[in-house]
């Protein structure tokens, strides 16, 4: 029965289990208490438990050195665990406003608001910020709009920052300071934007220079004087021009509407150069000016403040043409050019170094008109002639076909050397494509040419050779009453097929021909014995006799050869 029945005990032991399990539920949150006691430094609450807790007096703040907190008052803390070693509940009043604290952020988190808090502590890539009982982290990257580098006069002082990131479960915050200056930022240069236009002189106060300009602060929003925009003249830095916190007028260029970018001249508050530019600089003109830049294609030459025209490379030196513009000018030199053209449209102006001196190509056709005899040492060899340097730093070409008259120009030229001198006639001067044509072989006797012209080489005519050098392939021969060069095939040195053996002849016989072939062109004379041998068979049979007469060839021969015996007696 007694085991149906609990006894007393049994009752209490189970309303002491069901209070504990209640008492356990508070653990982890926050709940209200009521002080019951101040025992020196410490707090003693009741939140309703089985057991009191104690607090520090200093979790709940002072007053003019004393402590706020009185008996009787009723405050949240936060309940940690219901009893400890000492039989006291672990409470805690930092742990219950931190708790407080998370839940009213977390609602500013998902509503966007803006958060108030204080920078506390520098740490490790970043700064602690208090929200009011939550710390949160402030990266270094968010403190400002632009790195600062003192941070001293943030800390400590009570300001909006906008939360990026919150994770309970670890007790992360995240805050950034930036974004809430840059949408600060951002509704003051709307507003500013909005009475600026395009066209407009303001006043402003350089903040900054780069490389390529400088941001000038307009009263709350930075427009940017390019380099460009400076000056007319070339700016090469702008330091230059303008200093950080001087005070400049320069005139609104461009307002962008969506990216609030202004950019701003001050060029342009003056008047342009360019303008009448043709009639200040007529082509041909021959002005000074200072070397500005120097580049690979040229060099730039300021002709007057805001006026700079190019000396392309290729107008710089009549002789030089491969050297960079460097080896010849420097910046700030002071030089003279001609104007050779003014585009006022695109704003150039080309202008000519070479043109204020002599043309070394009018000099040369001057003092050496065509036929005159120059020397000059060779400069080059190439695949179709030599370059020969003459009088006025200026070359001269002679082809292959006019270095010999008698040989090939590819065999001809393997003779010649860089640093030979030689000498050489003027064929021709083109000026205008800056070209001297020169001949070597017409210093020489045309031996072939000259017999030409008088008729005694010609097709059909008889020669008298000489042999210079017998071959498999036949006779190399000279032409002894013209100096001319020659060559009798193999098949051409007999009419009988059995004679036809270049070793029956040696160097220095003497034999008689008929040229068969006159090139002029390529200058070309072909001697045959067998042509010879034929006309003068024809000439005996036309002179002494026919088939008809009865007489046969070796008769009419015979008498050939006996007249021509009794005419040579």
């Amino acid at each position: 029965m007694s085991e149906m029945n609990p006894s007393r005990d049994d009752f209490a032991a189970m309303l002491e289990q069901t209070e504990a399990s209640g008492d356990f539920a508070a653990e982890g949150n926050v709940v209200e208490g009521l002080v019951t006691a101040i025992e020196k430094d410490m707090a003693v609450i009741d939140v309703g438990l089985k057991v009191e807790g104690r607090v520090p007096i200093r979790e709940f703040g002072v007053k003019n050195g004393e402590p706020t907190l009185k008996v009787g008052d009723t405050v949240e803390v936060y309940v940690e665990r219901i009893e400890n070693a000492l039989g006291d509940a672990v409470i805690s009043r930092d742990k219950a406003r931190r708790e407080e604290a998370w839940i009213r952020l977390e609602k500013k988190f998902e509503a966007g608001e803006k958060v108030e808090g204080q920078i506390f502590n520098q740490v490790k890539g970043g700064f602690t910020v208090d929200l009011d009982g939550a710390v949160a982290f402030l990266p270094r990257s968010q403190v400002d709009i632009r790195p600062i580098r003192d941070v001293g006069p943030l800390m400590h002082t009570p300001q909006p920052f906008e939360i990026l990131k919150m994770d309970k479960r670890r007790g992360n915050i995240v805050v950034s300071r930036r974004t809430v200056l840059e949408e600060s930022r951002a509704e003051q240069r709307s507003e500013i934007v909005q009475n600026l236009e395009e066209g407009q002189t303001v006043e402003g106060v350089v903040k900054n220079i780069t490389d390529y300009g400088a941001f000038v602060d307009l009263g709350g929003i930075d427009g940017l004087l390019h380099v460009t925009d400076m000056a007319w003249r070339r700016v090469n830095h702008p330091s230059e021009i303008v200093q950080i916190g001087q005070t400049v007028n320069v005139q609104i260029i461009r307002i962008n509407q969506e990216t609030h970018r202004i950019s701003l001249g001050m060029k342009q508050l003056e008047a342009d150069p360019w303008d009448g530019i043709g009639g200040k600089y007529p082509l041909g003109k021959k002005v000074s000016g200072t070397v500005t830049n120097i580049t690979d294609y040229g060099a730039f030459v300021e002709l007057e403040p805001g006026i700079e025209g190019l000396i392309h490379v290729s107008e710089m030196s009549w002789t030089k043409k491969n050297v960079h513009p460097g080896k010849i000018l420097s910046t700030t030199q002071d030089v003279d050019v001609v104007i050779l053209e003014v585009d006022p449209v695109k704003r150039r102006i080309s202008l000519g170094l070479k043109q204020t001196l002599e043309n070394p190509w009018d000099a040369f056709a001057q003092n050496f008109p065509v036929g005159a005899t120059v020397t000059g040492e060779v400069k080059n060899k190439t695949e179709f002639g030599l370059f020969i340097g003459l009088e006025g730093d200026v070359d001269g070409m002679v082809h292959l076909s006019d270095l010999s008259w008698d040989r090939p120009g590819e065999q001809v030229i393997d003779e010649y050397e860089k640093g030979d001198e030689v000498s050489a006639q003027v064929l021709d001067v083109d000026v205008d494509k800056e070209r001297i044509s020169l001949g070597i072989k017409q210093l020489g006797r045309d031996a072939v040419g000259e017999a030409a012209a008088s008729g005694e080489l010609r097709k059909g005519a008889v020669v008298t050779c000489e042999v210079t050098a017998v071959t498999d392939g036949g006779l190399e021969v000279k032409l002894v009453d013209h100096d001319v060069d020659s060559f009798i095939r193999r098949a051409d040195l007999s009419r009988d097929r059995g004679e036809q053996r270049p070793e029956r002849f040696s160097v220095g016989q003497k034999v008689d021909g008929r040229i068969t072939q006159f090139d002029k062109k390529n200058r070309r004379i072909s001697v045959s014995i067998k042509a010879l041998e034929i006309a003068e068979e024809k000439e005996a049979v036309a002179q002494y006799g026919s088939s008809d007469s009865g007489a046969s060839l070796g008769d009419i021969l015979g008498a050939a050869l006996k007249e021509r015996g009794s005419d040579d007696e």
